[in-house]
């Protein structure tokens, strides 16, 4: 008796239909009753803390599980070594390429504002939260108070270093701690089985993020600075042209084959505007894609703190418009040292609510000629361009992962290409 063949699947049946028609709904309802909208907001607050609750055992499963199949301490080295020296190459490429917009096409020359006229009672928060950033108090907050601490208080990068260590263990450990090792990878599947229910939720969620986001700000909120925006989405865009799709050629894949392949994060992540929401799906796609569990475990988690391209273009060329709206001159020198500053404060440019504003702002506590005063210029705009940002970052993150697995020599870029073809 043959197989019946099964039937495709009904347009409103297929998760990124549904969260298209989502957010048009969502900005018709914005637009036309923004009232209304404003009150939809706990719809994503629920959706994305629902994801949050399972990203810390999610890291943590996926890190120990990939280290202790690794069977070598030095291989777990190298590939972090590596994934440092890719990082920083991507960042800084990223950081150089906005202050070369910034210069090319000067967004704030002739706005000719008073910092003395700006109200900066909205910015105070971040002003504050600034002062607290930095790359001593960044590399110190990598150690928890407790390894429970870590998971309560959802801290990537210490759930990171603690699953690091664990994974590290079980390897000196080897089959004393068989049983041990087992459970995680038991564990690993019932944390995924959780996430794909959460993510069925995924059309309600976007609704009530993009409901909010628009009722709360308007379509109207980006013409003033529409040409700050403009250059950076522009900016972003050449980014993945002239680093990331070089880098997949180089790999042998397709950029725009694996933004297909990852289609359904994307559009749900234009709503929330969350990267780090989406985490667990990137992880389990990659995993499925051929990319090793060890590299992806490895790469993806410290990702979110330490390659962040989208955040790098973000602060290069916002701090220059800064500059050039203020009439605060920046030469050559000057721009230079940004780019260094840049480099040190993006490490941090995750983990909180408003957390590439709060870098931002201590980006420019530490250049005390440019008016900190100016971050209230673009706090209106800044919903607007954390979409574009996150989603150069959620992007590159998923593309390193591929990439260092390549260096490893542990990579089937033929398998890859299958599953992108599908």
């Amino acid at each position: 008796m043959q197989a019946l063949s099964r039937k495709p699947k009904p347009f409103y049946a297929k998760l990124h239909n549904q969260v298209i028609i989502a957010i048009a709904a969502a900005i018709i309802m914005g637009a036309a009753w923004p009232n209304a909208a404003m009150k939809m907001k706990p719809l994503g607050d629920g959706f994305i803390k629902l994801i949050g609750m399972v990203i810390a055992p999610l890291v943590f499963c996926i890190i120990v599980s990939g280290i202790s199949g690794m069977g070598s301490a030095r291989r777990v080295a190298r590939i972090s070594v590596k994934s440092m020296v890719y990082f920083y190459v991507v960042s800084a490429l990223a950081l150089l390429l906005g202050l070369i917009a910034a210069n090319l096409i000067p967004t704030g020359v002739g706005l000719n504002i008073d910092p003395r006229s700006i109200d900066t009672s909205s910015i105070a928060g971040y002003v504050t939260a600034a002062k607290d950033q930095g790359v001593v108090a960044f590399l110190l907050n990598i150690i928890p108070v407790t390894m429970i601490d870590a998971f309560a208080k959802g801290a990537i990068l210490q759930v990171v270093l603690i699953a690091v260590l664990f994974g590290v263990a079980l390897i000196f450990l080897g089959d004393r701690a068989r049983l041990v090792k087992d459970l995680v990878d038991q564990l690993t599947r019932v944390v995924f089985s959780i996430v794909e229910m959460i993510i069925t939720l995924s059309p309600v969620g976007a609704f009530g993020a993009m409901a909010f986001t628009v009722g709360r700000f308007g379509l109207h909120a980006l013409l003033p600075l529409l040409k700050l925006i403009v250059v950076f989405y522009g900016a972003c865009l050449v980014f993945v042209l002239i680093v990331l799709v070089p880098i997949a050629r180089h790999v042998g894949f397709s950029v725009l084959k694996f933004c297909r392949y990852i289609l359904d994060e994307i559009l749900l992540f234009l709503s929330i505007a969350n990267s780090e929401a989406l985490l667990p799906r990137l992880m389990e796609k990659l995993e499925r894609m051929g990319v090793p569990k060890s590299v992806v475990g490895l790469v993806v988690p410290t990702g979110y703190s330490f390659n962040l391209a989208g955040s790098s273009i973000y602060f290069t060329l916002c701090v220059i418009f800064i500059a050039q709206a203020t009439n605060t001159p920046l030469p050559l020198d000057r721009q230079l040292v940004i780019l260094l500053i840049a480099m040190l404060m993006s490490k941090g440019a995750t983990g909180f609510p408003g957390a590439g504003f709060v870098v931002l702002a201590g980006t420019l506590s530490a250049m005390p000629d440019i008016p900190m005063a100016g971050l209230a210029l673009l706090l209106g705009i800044d919903p607007f361009m954390q979409r574009g940002r996150g989603l150069v970052n959620y992007i590159g993150n998923g593309i390193a992962a591929i990439a260092i697995a390549a260096w490893e020599k542990d990579l089937d870029v033929a398998e890859l290409n299958r599953r992108l073809d599908l």
